[in-house]
């Protein structure tokens, strides 16, 4: 991976990001493992889609592997204490009133990694969330 940026992220985003490591190296692999051990028993592997498609979800898996592996080295964790209570930064939870229809929504503002499946997250390169 090019980008030697490094990523700011909170302990909880860190501790998340290690455990799918974890997960991907040791569960799914083996799973994966087996898929395929099964797959090559139904012959020729020429037409033989469940192989393929076990060799494909691996691909995905080892490339998530490298990409995560990736950003934990370049990973910097914001620790609670540094903080600012007058400056909202990765770890802050914000408050967003819609003025018209008076209804308030929680965010959390997380790095882009953090965030990629978080609903409840604005991510700091966002328009939201850069300013």
């Amino acid at each position: 991976m090019p980008n030697s940026k490094e990523i700011k992220m909170t302990q909880q985003g860190y501790n998340e990001m290690v455990s799918e490591l974890e997960y991907l190296k040791s569960e799914k692999r083996a799973e994966i493992s087996e898929k395929i051990r099964v797959a090559r028993g139904f012959g020729d592997l020429s037409e033989n889609s469940e192989y393929d498609e076990a060799k494909n979800e691996q691909a995905v898996v080892e490339n998530r592997i490298l990409t995560l592996e990736a950003q934990l080295k370049r990973a910097t964790i914001i620790q609670q204490e540094d903080i600012s209570s007058d400056v909202v930064s990765i770890g802050c939870k914000v408050t967003i009133t819609d003025v018209e229809f008076g209804d308030e929504m929680v965010y959390r503002l997380a790095s882009s990694v953090e965030a990629h499946n978080d609903m409840e997250a604005i991510t700091d390169e966002s328009p939201v969330g850069s300013v």
